[in-house]
């Protein structure tokens, strides 16, 4: 993808309601859907049935992102295309209830923050509002208690949940209950890579694409002990995509590391192709990325902006170097100059409203309230 076919997700937004409008983005309808039917034909006559409150729960890999995203393409007639996609991670409640209002342009002050919010969604009818990889249990619930009474429905994915109230469906990797294969080009690597869908679909890919072949990256995963027992650090820990990424690592260029590098420590949600080429200093950026989309090591949640599955993220962070100032200082900047971003650049702005808060950067935090203040939020 060329960067001038991207120019139209820099435009300028000046008015709250092209806030609004432009950024009901939902991620598309995912690639690879692969031995899914069951669960989605389940998960959407329960939504069509009347479930407001749903949580995909299942380890990392597990596919549950990428569930709830096709899920969203298949009800979205039920919500008339109202469709939100928020990663909420360990936010706490009230930086919660701060992102739905900046996200649907309803008044922050926080006497009125969550009546305002109630009112916006009661008004607007159905719509369908998923939290992303959801960490905080009292956060979540506080959100979900809040606007229990409007007519928008949740779905939650997280790797545990520990909410009443809430039905929790289990998602495993895809046909691991049948004992078959969702990716026949690797299926003698299932059950070494113990049908973890996303290490599946990075070994489809370098298979793929004839980086090697079967049999030497067998030989590869058994030297890298993946068939071991091991005590994971948690459960973005993951020995079998670990593997997969230290293989790839090792085949990448320079240019093609450091955007992986940006991509593994940035805390905003994805990034556009013009700032993850500032950001690696990288000059040809469709060069860089050519080979991680390749390799299948990086997603596009929106066309033309870029990021990592929390368990790839993890493995990259454990040979890269974070730099939280010059990237706090390059998207506060950014926004400052073309305000109209935040649309899009809406979760860069709370990592800059939490590194400030880390950083007790008070100069930091009265530039982000002016920007806000600028644009009636």
């Amino acid at each position: 993808m060329r960067l001038r076919d991207l120019q139209d997700l820099g435009q300028v937004v000046t008015r709250k309601t092209d806030i609004v409008h432009a950024i009901e983005h939902f991620p598309p309808l995912p690639r690879g859907l692969k031995g899914r039917t069951t669960e989605l034909t389940t998960l959407a006559r329960t939504l069509e049935a009347g479930a407001r409150r749903l949580a995909l729960v299942g380890g990392g890999g597990s596919g549950k992102s990428m569930l709830a995203a096709a899920l969203g393409h298949r009800v979205a007639a039920k919500f008339g295309r109202r469709l939100h996609w928020f990663r909420i991670g360990a936010w706490d409640a009230w930086t919660l209830f701060e992102m739905l209002a900046i996200r649907f342009g309803t008044p922050r002050a926080r006497d009125g923050r969550l009546d305002n919010l109630r009112a916006f969604l009661v008004g607007e009818g159905p719509r369908l509002v998923v939290l992303d990889n959801h960490e905080d249990d009292a956060a979540t619930a506080r959100v979900l208690d809040e606007l229990a009474d409007t007519p928008t429905t949740f779905v939650i994915t997280a790797r545990r949940c520990l909410l009443g109230g809430v039905l929790v469906y289990p998602v495993t990797a895809p046909l691991v209950t049948l004992g078959r294969s969702a990716f026949p080009r690797v299926a003698s690597l299932t059950r070494v890579l113990r049908w973890n869908a996303l290490a599946l679909d990075i070994a489809d890919g370098l298979i793929g694409a004839k980086a090697l072949t079967l049999p030497e990256l067998t030989r590869f995963l058994g030297d890298r002990g993946v068939g071991r027992v091991r005590v994971v650090a948690h459960e973005d820990d993951v020995p079998e995509v670990a593997a997969l990424v230290d293989w790839s690592w090792q085949h990448l260029g320079a240019a093609s590391r450091r955007v992986l590098g940006v991509l593994g420590h940035v805390e905003g949600d994805h990034v556009d192709v013009r700032s993850l080429a500032h950001l690696a200093r990288v000059r040809d950026i469709e060069a860089a990325l050519a080979p991680l989309e390749t390799f299948r090591l990086v997603q596009q949640p929106l066309r033309g902006r870029f990021t990592l599955h929390a368990v790839v993220r993890h493995a990259i962070r454990q040979r890269t170097t974070p730099e939280p100032d010059r990237w706090f200082s390059y998207y506060l900047r950014l926004l400052e100059r073309e305000p109209g971003r935040l649309a899009l650049e809406q979760t860069h702005l709370f990592a800059a409203m939490d590194h400030c808060n880390r950083a007790n950067d008070l100069d930091g935090m009265l530039r982000i309230e002016r920007l806000l203040a600028a644009q009636g939020l």
